[in-house]
């Protein structure tokens, strides 16, 4: 391994933000050195910050480490290209959220219950219903926006105002979308720690040129750690609304993301619970219900925690199709449609 061979490694890794030139073609790569078994990486950034830098840092990582020897170790720096003074992208403060009426979170305490699904169709039905919405994708390891609503492959616009760069949501189905999974390759893994994948998360909420909104929905990863904390500390977050399955070991997951936002040092409050895969019913028999995962698990959970249940959401195979094809099933008329239409009219009665 040579400084040479590590610097073919990484000169080769693409910017999604840049027309997919290469580090090399912008010349970020500014130094390359080996000291035994330590490798440091120099990357060199413009000054006006760049939304994809803490990305290229775990590329350049990744990269090193999957072609060197094992054992080696690496550090990237970041250094200032232009000496000129700076506002970091995560100083930029509340200013693109100021005119937001609700910032919403949507959560889970484990992954696999149709969490995206929901919010991604919550802001849909919302949107028809005539409000202004928006939604960040904030599961920054397993973005699924772009999938859901047949967007993959957009890149958002920069703009630059009062001498900073914003991101331009990407706008369909009368919302506007943002996610890191426009700026990461599908196939491309992001191997953050915590005080990246945060920052990373800021940067797709506070960064972007949202304009005034009525509902900002954040589709939040499964879990309660870092992200969850980060968002609650950092984010005026005005409430959340809490996705579970009737599944035993569901809700005792659940019950754990509802202890954070309930807990007194964090204080938010939760507008109900969304009961996701109530009864699967056949396409071709709608009137049939089968409860497969149970049944009243969120009713049970509800009334013990005084919250109330805004909707059932039935598993049928066309939620699922419709995910998949880009097209959100709260844009039909048919009843699975209309439960997410539901929802939002609940949801905006409850706030």
């Amino acid at each position: 391994m040579s400084e040479k061979e590590i610097f073919d490694w990484i000169a080769g890794i693409q910017h999604p933000g840049k027309e997919d030139k290469t580090l090399l073609e912008l010349g970020i790569v500014q130094e390359v050195s080996l000291e035994g078994n330590k490798v440091t990486v120099t990357l060199a950034f413009p000054k006006h910050p760049d939304p994809l830098k803490n990305y290229l840092v775990g590329a350049v990582k990744a990269t090193v480490y999957r072609n060197a020897p094992g054992g080696t170790e690496v550090e990237v720096k970041t250094v200032v290209s232009d000496p000129a003074p700076k506002k970091k992208a995560l100083d930029l403060g509340l200013d693109q959220i100021n005119n937001v009426g609700y910032i919403i979170g949507i959560a889970s305490g484990k992954g696999g219950v149709g969490k995206s699904t929901v919010a991604v169709n919550l802001a849909v039905a919302l949107a028809r219903e005539g409000y202004r919405v928006g939604l960040a994708d904030a599961d920054v390891y397993g973005p699924s926006v772009p999938v859901m609503t047949g967007t993959e492959g957009s890149v958002p616009d920069m703009v630059q105002e009062d001498g900073q760069d914003l991101m331009v949501p990407i706008e369909k189905y009368g919302v506007k979308w943002m996610s890191i999974g426009y700026f990461a390759k599908p196939d491309q893994a992001l191997i953050w720690r915590g005080p990246m994948a945060c920052s990373a998360l800021k940067q797709m909420i506070l960064q972007v040129k949202w304009g005034p909104l009525d509902y900002l929905l954040i589709d939040l990863p499964p879990g309660t750690g870092d992200i969850h904390i980060s968002l609650v500390n950092d984010i005026p977050l005005s409430g959340s609304l809490i996705v579970t399955t009737p599944q035993t070991v569901a809700l005792a997951d659940v019950r754990k993301g509802i202890d954070l936002f309930q807990n007194p040092a964090v204080g938010r409050r939760i507008y109900g619970i969304v009961e996701n895969m109530s009864w699967f019913t056949p396409e071709e028999h709608p009137e049939e219900k089968y409860y497969i995962f149970g049944s009243g698990g969120a009713a049970r959970m509800a009334e013990l925690l005084d919250l109330p249940v805004l909707a059932q959401i039935p598993l049928v195979q066309g939620i699922r199709e419709s995910g998949d094809a880009g097209e959100p099933i709260a844009l039909g008329s048919r009843p699975d449609a209309l439960a997410f239409l539901n929802l939002a009219s609940k949801l905006v009665e409850v706030i």
